[in-house]
């Protein structure tokens, strides 16, 4: 049974991380799912951008930053749906949250871009994991600037704040690593889910920084939409990408064993045999003593 919620006089109310259902480990759980199924595509549909001709890769490559960033917006809301102020109705202010789904996706779009032409250089991997990173961390505490609380003030303990920023950092730094280093479906796979791992992890540090004051007697009153009436179409869209993305996925037979691209693509190039060599041909003007003296193989 979980204990009640602190109730000290004079001190801030913490607010609670998950919901009144009793199953405490659900949202946690469906929201690590989201990001490693986001994870596992992303990485599948990298890989895939990897062996084919420049013609086709941004496809690729745009595929698989929207599945990436798909799954960790889908994670936050559905970490979000689970955020519970004891007495408080919650509500969301619709163009921040549209605007930190559309934040998700360009930031890793730039990442993946940037590794997907220029490599994985130290320098390269550091400055795009860098942007991706707080491109991430930009997206999760504009969702939480979306919250409004009935009759409380929200505030932010700065060094858990700056901790979940470099988690953010480190995570996207190993997942653009990921995306164009791993190779075969087992790997892909189980840097999926290490990377789930990671931007859970990153949600819920900066949710332990974020507290609730309750002030009694407050406004009533507030703007915003409830996550009840907002769950059904901010949920959709991204869902619905991530399902394609699985369908492309599973309907390209070399990506789901990985063996035979992979091996096309590190296979050395064919060399034709070397023609023999032409028998020269002297020269008539030239003088008889300047003639070659080899004779060509098979004669006395």
């Amino acid at each position: 049974m979980r204990a009640p919620p602190r109730k000290n006089k004079g001190a801030p109310l913490m607010a609670e991380l998950f919901d009144d259902s009793g199953y405490d480990l659900v949202t946690p759980v469906a929201a690590y799912l989201m990001a490693f199924l986001g994870s596992a595509l992303g990485l599948r549909c990298t890989t895939r951008a990897m062996l084919v001709t420049h013609s086709w890769r941004p496809g690729w490559l745009a595929l698989g930053a929207g599945a990436i960033g798909s799954g960790i917006w889908t994670m936050h809301f559905i970490a979000m749906l689970g955020f519970h102020v004891p007495g408080g109705e919650i509500r969301y202010d619709l163009p921040l949250t549209f605007l930190s789904l559309g934040v998700a996706v360009v930031v890793v779009g730039i990442g993946v871009f940037v590794v997907g032409y220029r490599g994985a250089s130290p320098l390269t991997l550091g400055v795009s994991g860098l942007v991706t990173g707080l491109g991430v961390a930009a997206m999760h505490y504009l969702g939480m600037a979306a919250m409004r609380v009935s009759g409380s003030a929200i505030h932010y303990d700065p060094l858990t704040v700056a901790a979940s920023v470099v988690i953010a950092v480190v995570a996207a730094t190993a997942a653009l690593w990921a995306a164009v280093q791993v190779r075969g479906m087992l790997w892909s796979l189980a840097a999926s889910l290490i990377m789930g791992v990671a931007v859970t992890g990153m949600h819920y540090t900066g949710m332990a920084a974020l507290t609730v004051h309750r002030h009694a007697g407050g406004p009533t009153g507030f703007d915003g939409v409830s996550s009840v009436r907002l769950v059904v179409p901010m949920l959709v869209g991204p869902m619905v990408f991530l399902l394609l993305a699985a369908v492309i996925v599973m309907f390209d037979p070399l990506m789901v064993m990985g063996t035979p691209d992979e091996a096309r693509a590190t296979a050395p190039t064919p060399r034709r045999p070397a023609s023999p060599a032409a028998t020269p041909v002297p020269d008539p003007h030239r003088p008889l003593r300047d003639w070659p003296t080899e004779r060509p193989p098979g004669r006395g």
